[in-house]
């Protein structure tokens, strides 16, 4: 049993420092080599991607890792390894499920709380998907992300290698099921894998169902922006009644009225803001923007579940994606 462990905790730390990255720049490649963005990545999105990508990596995680272990001595003196008794297998098993169930409440309370989307709206208004959507976050919105305060603290508590698992597994899961791969096509496909598919599609995110999530208009069926939150473990969704399981994809992504806010505004609102008249991110701009053409914003469920003509769709239920 130890070597087994031994096994996985060095397969998972390769992946945190050199495979991961590798993996990213593998699916990048192979996103491009196969157009999979179908010429929808113009230098606007271009920018939005790459500051989204590397400011959180960067700067911000390792900021917070740095200070967080500065401070938590000072403040929790007696706790040190703490729990480093711990087996991993439990270890890994807790930071998994506390992890992945605090990211889907703070996920789903930026698409239910109106004065929050426009945290999260960057995260949704590119019309396409791949790989570099799992970063494509307003840095105020990463900056609280609780991932990153979560995993500082359990290291200090001692659970640092457990915490590295579960994140290079979660990192995985999570771009794969934002990239423009469909690799669980074949699930689908073949009925010999069907049970294997009704498993996988309800206890992680793939692409199906998070693809969903990103979706432009739920009129077809298929797109839910109203739920399919999970990052990592899509069965939280399963459990919050707040999942949809069609095993196609959308045929269009992103937000309706998005009119290419500057890579900057998206970045750093609100500390930046976008000149886009009428936009979630310009100064005045509105809270939530519905396209109903003149109707009064308003959140409650008449109003996010109403049928708007054509490919208007109502605020991110918000809106958002």
């Amino acid at each position: 049993m130890e070597a087994t462990i031994e096994f996985f905790k060095k397969v998972i730390d390769n992946l945190n420092g050199f495979g991961f990255p590798f993996l990213v720049f593998f699916i990048g490649v192979a996103e491009f080599s196969f157009g999979l963005y179908r010429g929808k990545w113009p230098k606007n999105e271009r920018w939005v991607d790459i500051a989204c990508f590397t400011l959180p990596r960067l700067i911000i995680r390792p900021a917070v890792a740095y200070f967080g272990l500065e401070l938590l001595p000072k403040v929790l003196p007696g706790l040190k390894n703490e729990f480093s008794w711990v087996p991993f297998w439990w270890g890994a098993a807790i930071i998994a499920v506390a992890d992945d169930l605090t990211q889907y409440w703070y996920h789903r309370l930026h698409h239910e709380v109106p004065w929050l989307w426009r945290f999260h709206r960057t995260h949704h208004s590119a019309s396409y998907m791949g790989m570099a959507m799992a970063s494509r976050q307003n840095a105020i919105y990463t900056l609280f992300f609780s991932q990153t305060y979560l995993t500082t603290a359990l290291v200090y508590l001692g659970l640092g290698i457990p915490a590295v698992v579960v994140r290079g597994i979660k990192g995985t899961i999570t771009t794969l099921a934002h990239s423009s791969i469909p690799w669980d096509k074949p699930f689908y496909k073949y009925k010999v894998l069907h049970p294997i598919a009704w498993v996988l599609e309800r206890v992680i995110s793939t692409p199906a169902t998070h693809h969903a999530h990103h979706a432009a208009t739920t009129d077809d069926g298929v797109g839910y922006y109203k739920g399919n939150f999970g990052n990592m473990f899509f069965i939280w969704d399963i459990i919050f009644g707040t999942a949809l399981i069609s095993r196609q994809y959308p045929k269009a992504y992103g937000i309706s009225h998005y009119e290419g806010d500057q890579w900057y505004a998206q970045l750093l609102w609100p500390i930046f803001k976008s000149k886009v008249e009428g936009s979630e991110l310009a100064k005045d701009g509105p809270v939530v923007r519905l396209d109903d053409f003149g109707s009064e914003p308003s959140y409650n469920k008449t109003t996010i579940d109403q049928k708007l003509p054509g490919n208007i769709n109502p605020a991110p239920e918000l809106v958002s994606h």
